[in-house]
This record gives structure tokens, sequence and C-alpha cells, in this order.
């Protein structure tokens, strides 16, 4: 459990920094929860790129383009690989 815990938060921070809007920290937090629950669900980056677009344009109403919502999800999705090769 606490490892789970440790890479969530590993996700928070990738996904802070990522900031597409130019917030700054903490204007996501409905994003981030809902883009760490595809994380779990998904294991395609193409896949998980158009789920986090979709989240983003959900809440803001602006479409980010998907090269840069794929960049993130390979970013996430590893972080996710090596929770996993971890264990």
């Amino acid at each position: 459990m606490r490892r789970e815990l440790q890479t969530n938060l590993q996700y928070v921070d990738v996904l802070n920094e990522w900031d597409p809007f130019g917030l700054t920290n903490g204007g996501y937090d409905t994003e981030i929860a809902d883009t760490i629950q595809a994380i779990h669900e998904l294991d395609a980056p193409d896949e998980l790129a158009k789920r986090i677009q979709s989240i983003y344009e959900f809440s803001f109403e602006k479409l980010i383009p998907i090269e840069k919502c794929l960049k993130v999800a390979k970013e996430l999705l590893m972080i996710k690989e090596n929770d996993a090769c971890s264990i």
C-alpha cells in the first residue's frame, strides 16, 4: 500500500510540473485525480494520452495537442512500469 501511495505522489509531481495551461501548482486537483485513475486502468500510451486530453478538455474547455498529452502519458507509464518491476 505504501509503495502505491509513493507512486501516486510521483504521478502528482509529474502532472503538477506539466501544467499545460500555465496555472500554478494546485490548479489541477480534479484532473490529476482523474488522470491517476486512468493510469491504473490503461497501459497503452496513446490511449492514456487521449484520456488525459479529454479529462483536461472537459474541465477547461480547451484542447491540449495530443503530442503533449502523449509525452506526459509516456512519462507516467514509465513510472507505472518501474513500480511494477520493483515489486
